[in-house]
């Protein structure tokens, strides 16, 4: 129990926009503030203190965060609220870059904090609580890592679990190592203590965290010592296992066989490719060629045919040309990927790609982006063929949203799959259990089918009695987007 603090029974919202690393250090703050005494609530309407968590890799959020803090300043406060104006707070990569600028701009904003010191949020509400004012406080560098802090999961049976944080790859269009600072490593006797108490806790599914998973302990050990993480992973009982995200010129042989031989490694694998011309590559200093990201792709097959592979692609790249282009729809059209994060290139002041000209047309970068995407949703509807007919375990999240009368979970392979909920059963009392669905209808961003297995301590197999009568799977149709 916590004793009386200036928080006890304020109400806390917090909007987390960009990557899993964001999210996570979302679950974090919610960790400290519940803590702390206060309420977690869905609505900014309800809340006295709303939380900001943002992501600067593209122009997009920024716009996005103005506009959402802006329209903060005439929303009435809730009622009985013993505050006499709503608390706001900016954190994230926009924090870490802008700090006392955003608080000069946005006048009403309260507290502005960055991506090295989480634990100090409480603090900055505490003095703004008690003192008025702003409060903004960004450092260079952290002297701890956010797993110190307490965290509060969105999902009882799935965990963020970060192994390292910042990054030191530079590539010319991104933002993230100036915000999130150097590669930092966590010791990997820390990452298996916490997989431990989340398995011990009856956490199902563990995604590991970093910019670049692939390059895990260089900092540490002297040379990169992810695939020891998976196998120590591994060992602890975790049902399903996951990574994001990897960079493509540190993904070792050594990782690619643990897809091969690791009991509870899922098979899929986000691979950010950003382009599939060479010119490009060079440009954007990725460090590895069009010809060496096939062989990965090859490797990766060979190790597990059925791998289900994603990606991220951007389109406009400064000085792209009609053939960088071209080398880029012809590898995603070769790969057949399941999932394709698709960008129109977005200047990001500070980064060495801004400082590049480009005589391309906007019209014509619209142009080729819209037909990667049409691509891309032919390839993905191919590549969910192969499950039809097919019988596969779904980790049940809850409701589909569209359809309350549905499940929605994730295949091994990350699809989102829905299938009717079995007689007397609700989506809530099946969520975090592992159902098996049989595949009757594969779509483009989703599979649909029937519970023909309930989790083992539940429901046990279903006759075809129990399913008689409730009619063929309606999809929800929701696509998930999880990556960066």
């Amino acid at each position: 129990m916590h004793s009386h603090t200036p928080f006890t029974n304020l109400a806390f919202c917090v909007r987390t926009f960009g990557c899993q690393m964001n999210k996570h250090d979302s679950e974090r703050i919610c960790g400290m503030l519940e803590g702390l005494g206060a309420l977690p609530v869905e609505s900014i309407e309800e809340a006295d203190i709303v939380v900001f968590m943002t992501c600067c890799v593209r122009e997009a959020a920024d716009t996005r965060l103005y506009g959402q803090v802006a329209s903060l300043k005439n929303l009435p406060l809730r009622d009985g609220t013993p505050l006499s104006k709503r608390i706001v707070a900016v954190g994230g990569c926009i924090g870490q870059r802008d700090g006392e600028k955003l608080a000069e701009e946005l006048r009403h904003l309260d507290v502005v904090f960055g991506t090295h010191n989480l634990g100090s949020l409480p603090h900055l509400l505490e003095a703004v609580l008690e003192e008025g004012g702003h409060q903004v406080e960004v450092l260079d560098a952290s002297t701890s890592l956010s797993t110190e802090l307490p965290t509060t999961r969105e999902h009882a049976w799935a965990a963020w679990l970060p192994i390292a944080v910042g990054c030191n790859n530079f590539c010319s269009y991104c933002i993230v190592p100036y915000v999130r600072g150097r590669e930092k490593s966590r010791p990997l006797e820390d990452i298996v203590t916490e997989a431990e108490r989340y398995v011990a806790a009856g956490v199902k599914e563990i995604t590991l965290l970093g910019q670049n998973v692939n390059s895990y302990g260089r900092d540490l050990y002297g040379n990169p010592r992810f695939a020891a993480v998976l196998d120590a992973l591994d060992q602890t009982g975790i049902e399903r296992l996951r990574f994001a995200t990897s960079h493509p010129k540190d993904l070792t042989d050594e990782v690619i066989e643990k897809f091969a031989s690791l009991r509870s490694l899922m098979p899929s694998l986000h691979l950010p490719v950003q382009s599939g011309s060479d010119a490009v590559l060079a440009a954007m200093n990725r460090r590895y060629s069009r010809s060496r990201y096939m062989e990965l792709i090859a490797k990766l097959r060979s190790a597990l045919p059925d791998i289900a592979l994603s990606t991220d692609i951007i389109v406009g790249f400064p000085g792209e040309t009609k053939k960088d282009f071209e080398d880029t729809y012809r590898l995603v059209d070769e790969v057949g990927y399941h999932q394709v994060f698709t960008f129109i290139y977005s200047k990001r002041e500070g980064t060495p790609a801004a400082r590049l000209e480009d005589p391309t047309p906007r019209e014509v970068v619209q142009e080729r982006f819209d037909r990667l995407v049409d691509l891309v949703q032919a390839r993905a509807f191919d590549a969910n063929q192969r499950d039809l007919s097919s019988t596969i375990d779904v980790l049940v999240e809850g409701g589909s949203k569209r359809d309350a009368l549905l499940l929605s979970g994730k295949s091994p392979k990350n699809q989102t799959v829905h299938a009717p909920l079995p007689t007397g059963v609700s989506a809530d009392e099946l969520a975090g259990s592992v159902v098996k669905v049989r595949i009757d209808e594969a779509k483009t961003w989703y599979l649909s089918g029937e519970v023909v297995e309930g989790p083992e301590a539940g429901m046990g197999a279903l006759t075809e009695a129990d399913r008689e009568g409730r009619g063929p799977a309606v999809a929800g149709g929701e696509a998930s987007v999880d990556g960066r």
